[in-house]
């Protein structure tokens, strides 16, 4: 058996999130105790209640951070173990941090600042993503070049599994993609909970400010290998990475299937939702899929492990 862990992207975020493991297991409560003390304000209060800020960016990433991250260390401590690591987008930095690369004091600092720039660099309400779903790539792609301009983008910004492929860019020309799409045929499009057109070239700026910060971040030696959206390969320089990562395509499929070519048969989404876990089920029938978020889905996946 080889397996791979998951950690949730934005998006992922949920009210109550981690609420019921941080009352049941004192080490998902040292995580969000430490996060707290860190930011200089309650992640805690900010997750578990119906909080407004949940869905801002600047906050959402701290909280969906800490909450998958708490849930690492749960799942470690019950003994499960990974052969390669992998995030969508922002879940990469709970890879990194589960695979001791990153320190995660620093991380959840470093993310709040990382979702400070994503909405500095597109002010909520000029961009917009969208999921296609059931269309091919070719007529994407001539959708979105069709639908850009000199002075609006519109580009692919996720390839998330075989079916759904997310468009963003600014709001006119998602619109005018949209309606491209919707006379060669497609028939569903899902306009996405985001507050921004993440993986674009829009997001320039923030990536140049993320580089500044990451320069004063600490990189370790990874313990297990960590597989990144930006190349669907094993990550080699972290911080070019991650600088990258922010402006540019996640290829969330192409990274499950050279997994599944090294030959993980199993892979556990640790985090909010079940969305990857949904995206890896599409991609291939022929592997065990498994979450943890809640209580039941933990003793599900620790029964179905044999732990």
């Amino acid at each position: 058996m080889k397996v791979c862990f998951m950690f949730s992207g934005q998006g992922a975020q949920y009210d109550k999130m981690g609420k019921e493991l941080y009352e049941n297991f004192e080490v998902c409560k040292e995580v969000f105790d430490t996060a707290d003390e860190v930011l200089g304000f309650s992640i805690k209060e900010i997750c578990f209640n119906s909080d407004d800020r949940l869905n801002q960016t600047e906050y959402t990433q701290p909280a969906i951070l800490t909450t998958s991250y708490a849930i690492y260390k749960l799942a470690e401590q019950k003994g499960l173990k990974a052969d390669y690591m992998a995030g969508l987008s922002l879940g990469e930095y709970t890879a990194l941090c589960a695979s001791g690369v990153l320190n995660f004091k620093e991380a959840v600092a470093l993310v709040r600042k990382r979702g400070k720039y994503m909405t500095e660099a597109v002010p909520s309400g000029v961009g917009a993503m969208t999921a296609v779903l059931n269309a091919d790539e070719q007529t994407i792609q001539e959708a979105v070049k069709e639908a850009s301009t000199d002075t609006e983008v519109c580009m692919i910004a996720n390839y998330n599994t075989t079916g759904q492929i997310a468009i963003a860019g600014h709001i006119q020309a998602i619109e005018r993609a949209e309606a491209i799409l919707k006379e060669k045929g497609v028939k569903k499009m899902v306009r996405l909970n985001v507050s921004g057109p993440f993986h674009t070239s829009l997001l320039e700026s923030a990536s140049q400010k993320l580089r500044e910060e990451l320069e004063k971040v600490s990189i370790n030696e990874a313990k297990v290998p960590v597989f990144t959206n930006l190349t669907a390969q094993k990550i080699e320089d972290i911080k070019d990475t991650l600088t990258k990562q922010v402006k540019s395509p996640v290829k969330w499929e192409q990274t499950i299937k050279n997994l599944i070519e090294l030959g993980v048969d199993t892979f556990i989404e640790l985090g909010p939702s079940k969305t990857l876990s949904s995206f890896v089920k599409k991609i291939s029938k022929n592997v065990a899929v498994y979450n943890i978020e809640d209580l039941s889905s933990l003793e599900k996946t620790c029964k179905g492990m044999g732990i």
